[in-house]
């Protein structure tokens, strides 16, 4: 860890800066001026390429050359902008300024004028945040959160004829399968990734106060409407129409919930894993160099999945915050958003963090099947439904009851007990041969 993670005031940029470091090409201050840059030289290229009058004579040979200036964007490029900053306290118009210097380089300047031609800052920022956005969860969030899914649905298969005893209100309850409890949050999260594939992401482009009334003034006989859609369309992203001054968020803050969800569902995961962990159904592949607690020699504490649970925690409740606030705004626009838009990156880099620790401590967990057997062994009790279903199905008299009071007397309830339960039953002995099949080891379902 180098100096500046040590002084960084957030964990996302000290601690875990090495796991979080991917982001910082979609979400850090470099990374949002090379998006602005990359928005500005696109609609540029696009204004030629309907052509307006005045760009009809620029050479479409030089769109390459024009790319590699965000293609090629360095920190130091950024630093530049940052400057320029400094003397118009607006970083959009310091972004312009940066690519009219760019153009001059070029022997361009005379079409300088038409870089953010008719546009206001927000046409901008609300393309070049919603695209950072698609491009880190599709190249950098999606792939790790598939290796854990991936991970999960690998145990779901490889214990699939485990059974286990279920726990509902923490007391034994009718048996499952360790796999099948895998494949309950396999599934969980396939159905949340399958519904965030079908959400838009949704960008803003249309002028001061989404009219495109400089567009119109100017050349009032192009279509704006249709150029504006095709134009957001290019970049992957899905043009609103009509809006304010501001993109209203809505489905960005769909993204932000969908995102949400996933982490709930592997907050819940993760406290399953951990309890299994207490339970002993698991044991924890061991680090010799590692050290569980500075006082107990002995332990091996379940850090990974409470390191994850803690961060999916915290991301959950930003992105709370952004899908709350972010589609609120006073009239055609108030500031409060672009504040709020500068930390989309921390909810992801949390997500991010929890992801490591869960794929780190699903490598780790060692299934005990000892334990899981002698658990089943002492509850003899949860077969009292199976049998009871069954005497109904006989017209078997008070069926519920009659279990209800052999598995209440307070004493242990074991093998034993249910064989010489079975032998009381006045029922025929074909239906006691079925009743003597059934043990917790065996009703297990479907």
């Amino acid at each position: 860890m180098d100096n500046h993670a040590l002084l960084a005031v957030s964990p996302v940029d000290g601690r875990y800066a090495r796991q979080t470091g991917p982001l910082s090409e979609y979400f850090s201050e470099y990374a949002l001026i090379r998006y602005r840059v990359r928005v500005e030289i696109e609609y540029f290229i696009a204004l030629c390429e309907i052509p307006l009058p005045q760009l009809a004579d620029f050479d479409h040979g030089k769109f390459g050359t024009l790319r590699d200036i965000y293609r090629n964007l360095t920190p130091e490029d950024a630093a530049k902008v940052k400057d320029i900053e400094k003397v118009t306290n607006h970083d959009v118009k310091a972004v312009e300024y940066f690519i009219k210097e760019k153009f001059k380089g070029l022997g361009i300047e005379k079409w300088g004028e038409f870089v953010h031609f008719g546009l206001t800052s927000q046409d901008i920022n609300n393309t070049s945040v919603p695209l950072s956005l698609k491009e880190a969860i599709e190249n950098a969030y999606l792939p790790l959160m598939n290796e854990v899914l991936d991970t999960i649905k690998s145990m779901a298969e490889q214990w699939k004829d485990i059974p286990m005893l279920a726990k509902t209100h923490g007391q034994p309850a009718s048996p499952t399968r360790l796999g099948k409890e895998f494949k309950v949050f396999q599934v969980r999260i396939e159905e949340q990734l399958r519904q965030l594939s079908l959400l838009s992401y949704p960008a803003k482009f249309g002028g001061a106060t989404g009219n495109m009334n400089a567009h119109k003034v100017a050349y009032p006989k192009i279509d704006w409407i249709s150029f504006g859609d095709r134009f957001v369309s290019s970049l992957g992203l899905k043009r609103s129409f009509p809006t304010t001054q501001i993109e209203h968020y809505d489905n960005l803050a769909a993204i932000f919930d969908n995102v949400r969800r996933i982490n709930t569902v592997l907050i819940d995961m993760s406290r399953d894993i951990w309890t299994y962990i207490s339970m002993e159904y698991f044991h924890q592949k061991v680090n010799k160099n590692e050290v569980g607690s500075s006082a107990m020699p002995h332990k091996v504490n379940p850090i990974d999945f409470e390191n994850a649970e803690g961060n999916l925690g915290m991301a959950d409740a930003v992105f709370t915050h952004l899908s709350m606030k972010l589609p609120v705004s006073r009239l055609q626009r108030d500031l409060t958003d672009s504040t709020v838009l500068r930390n989309i990156g921390v909810p992801f880099a949390h997500t991010m963090i929890a992801l490591n620790s869960l794929k780190k401590g699903l490598g780790k967990l060692i299934l005990n099947e000892p334990a899981i057997k002698a658990d089943l062994e002492r509850n003899w009790a949860v077969v009292a439904e199976a049998i009871q279903t069954i005497l109904r199905r006989e017209n078997y008299p008070n069926p519920y009851e009659t279990l209800k009071a052999l598995t209440r007397t307070g004493e242990a309830i074991n093998h034993q007990t249910i064989a010489d339960f079975i032998e009381t039953l006045d029922v025929s002995e074909s239906v006691k041969e079925e009743l003597r099949a059934i043990s917790p080891m065996t009703y297990t379902g479907f």
